[in-house]
């Protein structure tokens, strides 16, 4: 019993490990999967870059002594932050 339980097992293990498997997609005559190629990031405007270092800069005037967020204080940072960027 225990030599069918060893060769049950390795049989399934070098199954669920097998590299030589069908692609099913082939045999069912469907188009294989097409990997898409990664989009370039955007480059960052002067002013995203000018509103993220000014909304950082006012961020902690809306947060409490925890850390976290007054109430409605990331909205009103997110203004205050966009009204130094635009100056």
């Amino acid at each position: 019993m225990n030599a069918d339980w060893e060769r049950g097992y390795a049989a399934g293990y070098s199954a669920a490990h097998r590299t030589d498997v069908r692609d099913i997609t082939s045999d069912l005559g469907m188009a294989a999967p097409v990997k898409e190629a990664q989009k370039p990031k955007r480059k960052a405007s002067a002013y995203a870059k000018r509103y993220g270092k000014m909304f950082r800069r006012v961020a902690p005037k809306y947060k409490l002594k925890n850390g976290a967020w007054a109430k409605d204080g990331f909205k009103r940072a997110q203004k205050a932050a966009h009204k130094l960027a635009k100056k």
